[in-house]
């Protein structure tokens, strides 16, 4: 055979194989492109809108945490306050309850002295009447003794 027939007739097969793809198989795999280049793009998108909700969310997180620690820091300072007042209020009620029983010792201390005194008194007079007895050898009227000694006890 003859070299450029077979050229020639190769070049009419390629150019017609080149005709029957770009007829019939070409306009399916540049729709399949356009497709994959669709989806490519609407992930991209995707990813785009995931990325600014991520950062949108982790700004709303950042405020609730700060929020949160205000809270918080205003329910510590709420609390020391209710606790410094609860301490102040026990401490005002232990002063007064021991004003309250050092009144009442005072007051008990006072009532045992003067029975004390009263008692020692009462004995004072007993022995006092008893020596002048012994002394005088006679008896002494105790009521006038017992006057004697409160007058000598008021001069002291």
């Amino acid at each position: 055979m003859i070299p450029n027939i077979t050229l020639v007739i190769q070049a009419l097969a390629f150019f017609a194989v080149v005709w029957l793809v770009m007829k019939f198989g070409w306009p399916h795999i540049i729709a399949a492109i356009e497709e994959r280049q669709a989806k490519i793009a609407e992930g991209l998108a995707a990813a785009d809108r995931a990325r600014q909700e991520l950062a949108d969310a982790d700004a709303r997180v950042a405020d609730e945490i700060r929020k949160a620690r205000v809270d918080a820091v205003a329910i510590i300072d709420k609390a020391t306050q209710q606790a410094n007042q609860i301490i102040e209020k026990a401490r005002t009620d232990a002063i007064v309850e021991g004003t309250k029983q050092k009144a009442i010792a005072a007051a008990e201390i006072d009532s045992m002295a003067h029975r004390a005194r009263e008692e020692l008194r009462g004995k004072v007079a007993t022995l006092a009447i008893a020596g002048a007895e012994k002394i005088l050898k006679r008896e002494i009227d105790a009521n006038a003794h017992k006057d004697l000694l409160d007058q000598l006890v008021s001069e002291i």
